[in-house]
């Protein structure tokens, strides 16, 4: 990711960025009450809602983001809450400073905001943090366009996914005027 966009990121969290609702999806939800705690690694984290939400159903839960404001307001919050979680500044293609395996992996909307090539980084890096039998949760938004400069992901950016990860489930549904799904993966 370039460092224009790494600032941008970065300065949305002087104030209230409009993906930083609080709330944890009832897809992350429904996933816990299904499945017992483990360790869990939320990609792009942001202030840390999900981590903290997944630290507070017995979950070890780890934050990556890349931007640095976004992670001190997580570990702020998250003593606030009164629970353990770990927080890094971290590029998600890298992730230099977690240490795994993790159960779970989530990511509620950093993916789609990748290039190819830091897709292709990303999954073989996920692939690697990701234990036997791991799953991983992946909330994307699509582009209007093949080739539009706006964020978003195409089919075949999911598909590059199934590589090495087995589907369990999909659920389309929308954002805003945009198409979206949830995807729930296994590592075989």
């Amino acid at each position: 990711m370039n460092r224009l966009k790494r600032w941008v990121f970065n300065l949305w969290y002087w104030g209230s960025p409009p993906w930083d609702t609080g709330v944890s999806p009832p897809e992350l939800l429904q996933f816990l009450a299904q499945h017992p705690p483990g360790r869990a690694l939320d990609l792009g984290c942001g202030t840390g809602t999900n981590v903290i939400t997944l630290a507070q159903h017995g979950w070890e839960a780890v934050g990556v983001d890349f931007a640095p404001r976004a992670i001190r307001r997580a570990r702020r919050k998250a003593r606030a809450a009164g629970v353990q979680a770990e927080f890094y500044v971290d590029d998600v293609t890298r992730l230099r400073q977690v240490t795994p395996p993790f159960d779970l992996v989530l990511d509620i909307g950093c993916y789609h905001g990748l290039s190819e090539e830091e897709q292709e980084r990303y999954l073989a890096r996920l692939l690697e943090v990701l234990a036997p039998a791991g799953h991983f949760l992946l909330y994307v938004f699509f582009r209007p366009q093949e080739q539009s400069p706006r964020p978003g992901v195409v089919e075949a950016d999911l598909a590059r996914l199934e590589k090495g990860l087995q589907r369990v489930w999909r659920q389309d549904g929308r954002q805003g005027d945009r198409p979206a799904a949830w995807l729930l993966l296994r590592k075989p």
